[in-house]
């Protein structure tokens, strides 16, 4: 029986967890083929030794590109890819960044109650619009999608 338990933290992900990795984002019909050139900007969550969701992140000064955000699936539907997603958007917030991208063909429907918003592809940052996701792995089709992050001062402000 799975544990349905949701007391697991994202934690960096270790050279050990490469292969489980991308077999989950095989499995998921994910880009793999520059996963290992940010994969140590990637985040796990295991679960009795298993690694059950991942996510990934490329920064670029102050803006950053959302990667692979993948659940194994006999746990999804229970708030792990939102606990993976929220500890991402926490994480780069810290690091100054102030814009988060991302490129999805199925996922627009996850993401926008989250914060992201559809955008236009050919109006993201340079540095976001020459990453390999951009140019080569995902396709023209995938819904280019933003989420503004709000600064310390931003917060104050308020």
């Amino acid at each position: 029986m799975v544990n349905t338990r949701l007391d697991v933290s994202p934690t960096p992900a270790r050279p050990a967890d490469f292969e489980a990795v991308l077999t989950l984002l095989e499995e998921a019909g994910l880009p793999t083929a520059d996963v290992g050139q940010h994969f140590e900007r990637f985040f796990v969550v295991h679960e009795a030794g298993r690694v059950i969701g991942a996510i990934g992140v490329e920064t670029h000064g102050a803006d950053a590109l959302l990667r692979s955000l993948v659940v194994a699936r006999e746990w999804r539907g229970r708030g792990l890819g939102r606990r993976l997603l929220d500890h991402v958007v926490d994480a780069a917030g810290s690091q100054g960044v102030r814009t988060i991208y991302l490129l999805t063909t199925s996922a627009a429907g996850f993401f926008e109650p989250r914060g992201f918003e559809r955008c236009d592809r050919a109006g993201v940052p340079l540095a976001i619009a020459r990453t390999s996701e951009f140019v080569s792995l995902c396709p023209a089709s995938a819904v280019c999608m933003r989420r503004e992050l709000a600064d310390a001062t931003d917060v104050g402000e308020r």
